[in-house]
């Protein structure tokens, strides 16, 4: 093999009219290493690309500046010249071209590759520009470029997630996925109804959305609004995770609120404020036999011990407590009579979980759609978290569509 053939294939450049003059290292462009090779491109042509006529001189080269991909953290460059064409017919003049680059480009395709592979794992542009050794404006028209917004996916799936994601400053934007695949089908600017509902309307014929089955969404009544309009066929599913996370935070506030009226040396007080996560636990997942040492309260018991001084001693949280229990395990067993029936026959006690039992009510039937479906906005809480993360290595953005851009590296 060729000195000429050894580079080429370290480089992993395949233009066999492409020929390595000579490869100069050691030097230095500020505090980076820098390897440099001149090479020449050239090869033979019959006809004229204007006119077609046999009449191509050769025409003397034209000096072209090629930034290759990094390689063991050095910066390679090459200086290419590339041959010029005349033709006696036309007196057009044109230059051999070649896969390394884009014509009138300098940052060779390979380089472009390396900068994607770079955005889709979520890193900043000033640190992909320092790891390809190019500038961070490279790396922003790279993206636009090689990223292109869609219009729509080709098929509209059968199972949607909704949710919203912060996305620049203070603007909240639309989100939503296919909730089998996990695939990203829309981002929208911002969350209104009109914005949404013009956006599936106008992409999407009413054939294509009558097919969706089914809608998963939090407790957010603005898309029950118009679900029924977009999809008159589909299900509206709650996210099971928003349900127990309303009936949590419904008994967080009870138990809250009780320990502001306790004595802080109480056992009673100490047991609510040191091991409230075991007012959390489902009731099949507490130990009622095993004695252990409860911080806190400085005391060995059983954690049932522990929630039977508090439920026995306060009736009204005795009732949140339990309504927070059956709820948990309805949705964990798929029980929708023991679900109806802790909806059914729960009493006010005046506390916050009167406005989850009444919210619970007004949507019992999308409660018990979720208890029955197996889709969950899970997916789309884990998207919502990598964007999250996105925007925290990125340092936040300032543009929105830069940013989508951004989203779809990571996720087309």
């Amino acid at each position: 093999m060729s000195h000429n053939d050894c580079i080429l294939k370290l480089l992993n450049i395949k233009d066999p009219n492409l020929k390595v003059i000579d490869v100069i290292d050691n030097l230095y462009n500020g505090t980076e290493k820098l390897v440099l090779i001149k090479a020449v491109l050239s090869y033979p042509i019959n006809r004229c690309r204007n006119c077609g006529f046999a009449t191509v001189n050769k025409n003397g080269f034209a000096k072209a500046h090629v930034r290759l991909p990094s390689l063991n953290c050095i910066r390679y460059e090459m200086i290419l010249r590339k041959q010029r064409y005349q033709c006696k017919n036309c007196r057009t003049t044109f230059g051999a071209t070649s896969e390394l680059t884009k014509p009138n480009q300098t940052l060779s395709r390979k380089l472009k590759n390396q900068i994607m592979l770079l955005a889709r794992e979520g890193l900043n542009g000033k640190f992909i520009a320092r790891i390809c050794h190019c500038s961070a404006s490279s790396v922003r028209r790279t993206i636009v470029e090689r990223i292109k917004p869609q219009y729509r996916v080709p098929v509209l799936p059968k199972n949607l997630c909704f949710d919203e994601f912060r996305s620049i400053k203070n603007t909240t934007s639309f989100i939503c996925c296919d909730a089998q695949t996990h695939k990203l089908v829309v981002k929208l600017p911002d969350r209104l109804s009109s914005t949404i509902i013009n956006y599936f309307e106008n992409r999407y014929s009413k054939f294509e959305r009558d097919q969706v089955e089914s809608v998963v969404i939090d407790l957010n009544a603005q898309y029950q609004r118009f679900i029924r309009r977009l999809f008159p066929n589909a299900k509206i599913v709650i996210d099971r995770f928003h349900i127990v996370q309303l009936a949590g935070r419904a008994l967080d506030s009870c138990r809250i609120a009780l320990t502001r009226s306790l004595n802080k040396h109480s056992r009673e007080y100490k047991i609510l404020k040191s091991q409230w996560r075991l007012f959390h636990k489902k009731s099949d997942e507490i130990d009622p036999k095993n004695v252990v040492y409860l911080r806190g309260i400085n005391e060995y018991m059983t954690q049932q011990n522990a929630i039977d001084l508090i439920i026995n001693k306060f009736s009204e949280f005795k009732i949140v407590y339990q309504t927070y229990q059956d709820i948990t395990l309805a949705l964990k067993n798929k029980d929708i009579t023991t679900l109806n029936e802790v909806l059914d026959s729960y009493e006010r006690t005046n506390t916050e979980m009167d406005t989850t039992i009444r919210t619970f009510r007004k949507n019992r039937s999308y409660l018990i759609n979720s208890v029955t479906s197996k889709y969950s906005n899970g997916p789309l809480e884990g998207i919502n978290r990598k964007i999250k993360l996105l925007k925290r290595s990125c340092y936040g953005f300032a543009n929105q569509q830069f940013f989508f851009l951004r989203i779809d590296c990571i996720f087309a």
